[in-house]
């Protein structure tokens, strides 16, 4: 479940249900907040690597855009002097503080385990795990499990009568498959456990079911509930007679969930928490009071999504569109909204996770959601929260979401998986951001053009620059003091800004359907000098790409 990013002063939540029917949306709204709430879904030598946003060209000079079948060998091509009128850019020496390890993570609702890794935990879906891989190299990876179906979602209690909200119950054969994904992968996993229900023998009962089925190693926290604001709000079920039952009375505030967090986070084995999983402009600066007053949570959890449909008209700043996604608002206004709370959180001792996180929190948004513009989103949000502290980031997917990253087709015992254009915006920042990498200034980008920079352990240097301009290229000279050796650039295309498919990254593509979750093809890196002015770069509109200088320079 998903809320509207603070800075535009609204909450919102998609949800669907898992069958991919006509779900029910849920929204989540502070100017809404006494409309009925419908059923939910369940809601990374010294190397120097630039992220460019630039086409294919065979010379500096070139302005046509050229296919991936004109592409020349990276042998072949070497961009070299630096044109008069190129936009300077320098990358600072001092490097801020270091991204944690397992930044980049996912969020996933209670059923799509299942739907993602399939049934059987001897023969999990091993293009699952290996896309999972990819965003997180040589890391553990960090997988939410929650969503709406947190509040859906129940253990079976011997005696006990389903609440008339459950609509998805755990058994042995999901927590097996959890626990194969968890030890394969050595994940670390955020585990929602249901709240709305109101019930400290459930939530007791799920909680240890949990963990004694996956292993306390692998569980990072517990997390109590989804959204508690729209508890007093939105339907939690409807009876046969047709009358709505809301999870809690209408007028539940925040004082009457740390009540419920106290009474029912009693009932739970020993075990850090995370909450107040909340996206809620009102909710999230109670975050401070919310942390002091319970010690034993060890992770913060707050949800931001830039854009919804529901309840707005096409003209407003948060419908979707692509020149709404590339705002300022819906990257840099999305992490400005949660800056404050970073040391908040730090005082305490306490990580910040926007452990739920994408495009588009309430409807569709086509040629938006599932298109390229939402991989250069991806790109830059996930380095905007960077900058300003936070502990981690998880995206949220499921069967059917209109922001899906991935789904999975299983025929004759193979599988096959389909990946979505936001997919290769997380892979290429997985690329820039190798475990340790710092963050490091970048001087001379402005507007639609983006600059980022990382310097990993080893001495590598990252840089991302990205130019969200759909209508304008950009021609730059990027300096980094002390480097001027040769360096391979990798690009990342669309075929169309909006387009949902025709998406490559140095050339390759996961194609329309992978089998084994790596890239392929071939490669079209090209090879750009370093001069006293810089690397010279072409960027075409609306696209990205990564530069790697491959052997020291001397400045």
């Amino acid at each position: 479940m998903v809320h509207l990013a603070g800075q535009i002063g609204a909450g919102a939540t998609l949800t669907e249900q898992f069958s991919g029917a006509a779900g029910h949306l849920r929204l989540a709204c502070d100017t809404v907040s006494a409309m009925r709430r419908p059923a939910r879904w369940g809601s990374g030598i010294l190397a120097v690597v630039v992220v460019l946003a630039v086409a294919a060209v065979a010379g500096l000079g070139a302005s046509r855009r050229t296919s991936a079948h004109e592409r020349h060998p990276a042998s072949a091509l070497r961009l070299s002097a630096v044109p008069a009128g190129a936009l300077r850019l320098t990358v600072g020496r001092a490097a801020r503080r270091t991204i944690p390890a397992s930044f980049l993570g996912l969020s996933l609702e209670y059923p799509a385990l299942e739907a993602y890794a399939g049934s059987d935990p001897a023969q999990i879906n091993p293009v699952f795990l290996q896309l999972i891989r990819n965003l997180s190299p040589n890391q553990a990876p960090d997988l939410r499990i929650g969503g709406d179906t947190t509040d859906w979602t129940w253990w079976p209690v011997s005696g006990v009568t389903k609440p008339g909200g459950i609509k998805y119950s755990l058994g042995p054969t999901w927590v097996r498959v959890t626990a194969g994904i968890a030890h394969q992968l050595g994940a670390r996993l955020i585990l929602g456990v249901n709240l709305e229900a109101d019930s400290s023998q459930l939530a007791g009962a799920e909680a240890r079911a949990l963990i004694a089925g996956i292993g306390r190693g692998s569980i990072q926290a517990v997390e109590l509930g989804n959204e508690p604001e729209l508890y007093g709000s939105f339907t939690w079920y409807t009876t046969r007679g047709g009358q709505h039952i809301t999870g809690r009375p209408h007028g539940y505030d925040f004082s009457d969930y740390q009540g419920d967090f106290d009474r029912i986070g009693a009932s739970l084995p020993s075990v850090p928490l995370a909450g107040p999983a909340t996206g809620a402009p009102k909710w999230i600066p109670e975050l401070g009071a919310f942390l002091t007053a319970h010690p034993q949570v060890t992770v913060a959890t707050l949800h931001r999504y830039p854009l919804q449909q529901c309840y707005f008209p096409t003209s407003s700043p948060v419908y979707p569109s692509v020149a709404h996604l590339l705002a300022p608002g819906a990257s840099q206004g999305l992490a400005n909204s949660v800056a404050s709370l970073v040391g908040v959180a730090h005082a305490r001792h306490v990580n910040l996770r926007i452990d739920e996180m994408n495009t588009v929190s309430c409807g569709n948004g086509p040629g938006v959601a599932n298109a390229f513009v939402s991989a250069l989103w991806a790109l830059d949000a996930s380095f905007q929260m960077a900058r300003v502290g936070v502990d981690g980031v998880n995206f949220h997917t499921y069967p059917g979401a209109p922001y899906e990253l991935f789904s999975f087709t299983h025929r004759g015992g193979h599988w096959r998986g389909s990946v979505a254009p936001e997919y290769y915006g997380l892979l290429m920042f997985a690329q820039a951001v190798p475990p340790g990498a710092r963050l490091v200034s970048v001087s001379g980008a402005s507007g639609s053009l983006k600059a980022w920079a990382t310097r990993a352990p080893d001495g590598s240097v990252h840089v991302v620059l990205i130019n969200e301009d759909t209508a304008a290229s950009r021609t730059l000279a990027v300096r980094v003091p002390g480097v001027r050796g040769p360096a391979t650039l990798e690009r990342l295309e669309g075929k169309a800004i909006s387009a949902s498919t025709g998406v490559t990254l140095g050339g390759q593509a996961f194609g329309t359907s992978t089998s084994t979750g790596t890239l392929t093809g071939h490669s079209t890196q090209s090879i750009v000098d370093g001069t006293p002015d810089g690397y010279a770069v072409q960027l075409p509109r609306a696209s990205a790409a990564m530069l790697t200088i491959t052997a020291p320079g001397t400045a």
